[in-house]
């Protein structure tokens, strides 16, 4: 198959979970706001920072004295796993990922495991064959260790790969672990200083399957403003060996 020169090879796709795949804005922070208000923190403030990171560590920045920022982490992950009403898709999320070969995806959150399956499954979207969460990482968002461990799970390294994310931190992990990012702003509430491709949602993209089976993703539409447009090729799914 032969690709224009500004189409990037890519070996595998690596999504985030909040604000890339799905929307829980409204169940996180109601569950942030009423812990935030039980410790007397300015909510307004606080709040926009809690996306993109564990909890734990959104906790630890806080410098709270007579708290276990575990302990506080894991009554809010509790919490956050009880309350899943109102999360959903981002618009066109599970068409995008029904396209995808099963064996060259996989989702790097920030979100302990129990916590992301849940939120996946209250918003429809497929379980992914791979799934690096909190547990899996010392070091989270904005190292890149994460999107770093997937790529190798997925038997290649982070530069062969496509990273989607949505947040500052997730942003800078997968820029830092050299993969071609692509930024999803249906969740921003404001605009982001962004250099790198970008998309409202996954209706933005062009999907197209290829003669040898490939899967070429790119920025639909013809040229445009954008300072940036996407272009990578997937290849399609390894073959089973024979038995």
């Amino acid at each position: 198959m032969r690709m224009p020169s500004h189409t990037r090879a890519i070996d595998a796709v690596l999504l985030d979970m909040d604000g890339t795949i799905l929307n829980s804005i409204k169940a996180a922070e109601r569950v942030w706001r009423t812990w935030a208000e039980r410790r007397g923190i300015d909510v307004d403030a606080f709040l926009p920072t809690i996306h993109g990171v564990q909890a734990v560590e959104t906790i630890r920045r806080l410098g709270l004295a007579g708290i276990d920022p575990q302990n506080e982490a894991a009554e809010i992950t509790k919490a956050e796993i009880e309350d899943v009403d109102g999360i959903e898709p981002i618009a066109g999320a599970a068409a995008f990922l029904a396209m995808l070969p099963h064996d060259k995806w996989g989702i790097v959150t920030s979100a302990p495991r129990v916590l992301a399956l849940r939120r996946i499954k209250a918003a429809g979207l497929p379980l992914p064959p791979l799934l690096i969460s909190a547990e899996d990482v010392k070091r989270s968002k904005p190292a890149p260790d994460g999107f770093m461990h997937a790529a190798e799970r997925l038997g290649t390294l982070a530069h062969r790969c496509l990273v989607i994310e949505d947040s500052p931190a997730g942003i800078a992990a997968a820029a830092s672990s050299g993969a071609q990012v692509l930024v999803v702003t249906a969740t921003h509430h404001r605009p982001m200083e962004i250099r790198h491709p970008a998309i409202t949602d996954y209706r933005d993209l062009a999907l197209e399957r290829l003669p040898d089976g490939a899967l070429s993703i790119s920025h639909a539409g013809g040229p445009s403003e954008l300072p940036d447009r996407l272009s990578c090729v997937l290849p399609p799914c390894a073959p089973h060996p024979a038995a």
